[in-house]
């Protein structure tokens, strides 16, 4: 996984600050392959607070406690779509 302790842990705290304690984030793409280079931040956030507002709000925070990154959130919706299945078994829960 390409990412430091802090960002995970910054990562974590910003989720849990705007959807709850019982938030889940997963790292997915390109950062968990530790051979590539480069690449954005994939997340996937589980969480039963999913809303726009909410979403905006997370990626703000990354923004200030990460700096200006590419970042890309997906917020659990509907497990049928494929981009979150690929996530859920791709990804490295943080």
């Amino acid at each position: 996984m390409r990412l430091a302790s802090w960002e995970v842990r910054e990562i974590k705290d910003a989720a849990k600050k705007v959807f709850g304690d019982d938030v889940k984030v997963y790292l997915f793409g390109s950062r968990v392959d530790d051979n590539k280079k480069g690449g954005d931040i994939d997340l996937y956030v589980v969480t039963k607070n999913n809303s726009y507002e909410n979403e905006m709000k997370f990626w703000c925070e990354l923004q200030q406690r990460l700096g200006e990154q590419k970042i890309d959130i997906i917020v659990s919706k509907d497990l049928s779509r494929e981009i979150e299945q690929v996530a859920l078994k791709e990804g490295i829960e943080l």
